[in-house]
């Protein structure tokens, strides 16, 4: 069976796809599969970036089937495939020897920069590159994602593949979190020559669920800027609606009962909620560790809006939202998942003080109410310490949620 109607039958693409990517790696044709049924020109994988998603997005693709070499500045991280058999290299240039395709993952532009441009960097061997295909999985700049792309179009194959005379480049950002790269269920944003897209549609389809093509290089970049940008404001207005209403007596329970069946419904409420106690397996419900840190929106939110200056374009909400996780990052909840904005920016109206108002993760009751209401609300959870720690005093109990 030919390739693409492999592809087609494992419902990876459409008809119209599948008769392009036929006449596409015609060249490929005669030269058959690998005992795995992985097309040849994408059988050997080099991953460089091996941090919260890189680890998750290799293993993924190790468990598919392809033939990986990792690379990461992190021993430890390593040290994680190495005990499992899989090879690993000291040097970015190392992978690319043996590589048809590469993978990075990395945290800012200058990493990116540093590792396919810098000493030993994967394009050191300029003259005969082995790898046809470059994929950058990082959340950069578009500018710089075309840049690459353009200088990785000059370099030279040390052997042709297919209709690749030179390697190609893809920018291929992400969108899902930690949790669907290790359920392999991720939304790739991909930029570049439309025919290398279709040809690396398996790769993406072996860590994701869900590939959109943007267009020409550096779109894919352009489109997860974006992306973050939405999704930062977005979880800003949710954690401020949360605080409000629950100083207006609504629990957070209740609140995001009420916002995933209404106008209000997004990804912030329904699936990444900030507020501890109200959903399990996010960071809110484990003191905000993991996920996607702090630092990392308030770089994403910098290159939005270096973005706009460059086309003169005002972004007030990006603005602000920029702000306000620089100012989380100073205070020290760099590291924190981004939703902790919920605990940490509006502490000083959440902390629960006698004589006004008691807060918890499931609402606020007013001072006033006697001990039967206290009893609804869940007294008994709060004696076994699920909520917070309750002090009666001057029959007043106090809870500190956090």
């Amino acid at each position: 069976m030919a390739i693409a109607s492999r592809l087609r039958a494992r419902g990876v693409l459409s008809r119209c796809e599948s008769s392009n990517l036929r006449s596409l790696l015609w060249p490929f044709l005669n030269r058959g599969f690998s005992s795995s049924s992985i097309p040849f020109h994408l059988e050997r994988v080099g991953f460089i970036g091996l941090g919260n998603m890189g680890f998750h997005m290799a293993s993924n693709l190790i468990t598919a089937g392809y033939k990986i070499t990792v690379h990461d500045i992190n021993y430890d991280a390593l040290k994680k495939f190495s005990d499992k058999g899989i090879p690993t290299k000291e040097t970015p240039c190392e992978v690319a020897e043996s590589s048809d395709v590469i993978i990075t993952m990395l945290p800012s532009s200058s990493n990116v920069l540093d590792v396919y441009t810098g000493q030993n960097g994967l394009l050191h061997c300029r003259s005969h590159l082995s790898p046809w295909l470059f994929i950058d999985s990082s959340t950069i700049d578009p500018q710089t994602s075309r840049i690459l792309s353009t200088n990785i179009s000059k370099c030279l194959l040390k052997e042709k593949k297919g209709f690749a005379d030179n390697p190609l480049m893809l920018d291929a950002p992400v969108s899902g979190g930690v949790p669907a790269a290790e359920a392999g269920t991720l939304t790739f944003m991909v930029g570049g020559l439309e025919e290398a897209y279709l040809a690396a549609k398996p790769l993406f389809l072996s860590m994701g669920k869900q590939t959109i093509y943007c267009g020409s290089s550096g779109n894919g970049a352009a489109a997860k800027i974006c992306n973050n940008l939405a999704m930062a404001v977005s979880m800003l207005g949710v954690s401020e609606a949360f605080v409000l209403g629950q100083h207006l007596g609504i629990t957070a329970s209740t609140l995001t009962k009420i916002f995933n069946s209404s106008s209000a419904r997004c990804w912030s409420s329904d699936s990444y909620n900030p507020v501890p106690g109200v959903m399990e397996g996010v960071p809110s419900s484990r003191n905000y560790d993991g996920g996607f840190a702090s630092k990392l929106m308030a770089k994403d939110l910098t290159l939005a809006m270096t973005s706009a200056g460059e086309i003169g374009l005002k972004c007030p909400l990006t603005s602000e939202a920029r702000d306000i996780y620089m100012e989380l990052c100073a205070k020290g909840y760099d590291s924190k998942d981004f939703s902790c904005v919920f605990r940490h920016f509006y502490s000083a109206y959440l902390n629960a003080k006698v004589g006004t108002t008691c807060a918890c993760s499931d609402g606020i009751i007013p001072h006033h109410l006697d001990m039967s209401a206290w009893i609804d609300f869940g007294w008994s959870r709060l004696l076994t310490g699920k909520i917070g720690v309750g002090l009666k005093e001057m029959g007043i109990i106090v809870i500190n949620p956090f």
